[in-house]
């Protein structure tokens, strides 16, 4: 997508000169790969950026600020895997502006669809849809996250591993409960940075609930979903109880316990 601004006149001590042409069409070109590849593979680090186009970091810096200042991409700082790994990593995305830059014709389509099937058919039906798109993550990640174990946890820990494989930007932090709570009710807190179907899913909830669900199924406890990207959330929270072991079968999403919401209410607006 070309950027405007280039090549164009600049003002510089009360003369106006032009940026030379070829120099600003290479520079427009090559931050249409950076943007391209942003697009593709975001959420994505400057690092991998480099990597994947062959630049060097200052130069993939240069274009990633560039495209910062013009709105067109943003930072999603996310926590990295592990026991104190220090500070967030910054992880580059289209930004909402940058998205209607390259235009909305494929969720237009998506959208006009979805409301014809369900005029159609009926809500059933949408969901229906929702379930089988979901389906193919579910059978993915239920072998990877049963390896983990029963702990519950671990397989927050798995999940959110998985998710950040398929560029959901998921992490899992750890909530113990303080007294005068008991232990048992100790929780994770699953957050997602990204989410590749933001838009439909405001204008069709049903996609969330059916995702929560399949969690749900995948650490094998009842979940509740805090918070939605969606539903104007800074990120998509998802409260996993981890006082039991994992229970064989499907599970259905409920409420978390009320006295827990003083617990995780804080958190789910966490990077």
């Amino acid at each position: 997508m070309p950027i405007a601004g280039h090549g164009a006149p600049q003002a510089q001590e009360g003369r106006v000169q032009t940026v030379p042409g070829p120099v600003a069409d290479a520079d427009e070109r090559t931050r249409d790969r950076v943007l391209s590849a942003v697009l593709e593979h975001g959420p994505v680090s400057a690092a991998e950026l480099g990597d994947m186009l062959g630049f060097t970091p200052a130069a993939v810096r240069r274009h990633l600020d560039h495209l910062s200042r013009a709105g067109i991409i943003e930072v999603k700082r996310v926590a990295r895997a592990g026991a104190g790994a220090g500070r967030p990593a910054r992880r580059y995305v289209l930004s909402s502006e940058g998205q209607s830059s390259l235009g909305n014709d494929y969720l237009d389509i998506a959208a006009l669809a979805l409301q014809q099937l369900q005029k159609a058919a009926g809500p059933d039906a949408v969901r229906a849809f929702a379930v089988e798109r979901f389906a193919d993550m579910e059978r993915r990640y239920a072998p990877e996250i049963d390896k983990a174990g029963p702990d519950i946890a671990d397989r927050a820990r798995a999940l959110a591993e998985a998710l950040s494989r398929d560029n959901f930007v998921a992490s899992a932090a750890s909530i113990e409960a303080k007294a005068p709570l008991p232990a048992a009710l100790s929780s994770v807190q699953l957050c997602q940075g990204h989410c590749p179907i933001q838009q439909l899913a405001a204008r069709f909830p049903v996609f969330c609930d059916v995702e929560t669900e399949v969690f749900s199924r995948l650490v094998g406890v009842d979940v509740r979903r805090l918070s939605t990207l969606a539903r104007g959330g800074h990120v998509c929270t998802t409260h996993i109880p981890t006082g039991r072991l994992s229970a064989p079968g499907p599970t259905r999403p409920s409420a978390a316990p009320a006295s827990l919401n003083e617990v995780t209410n804080h958190q789910q607006e966490r990077p």
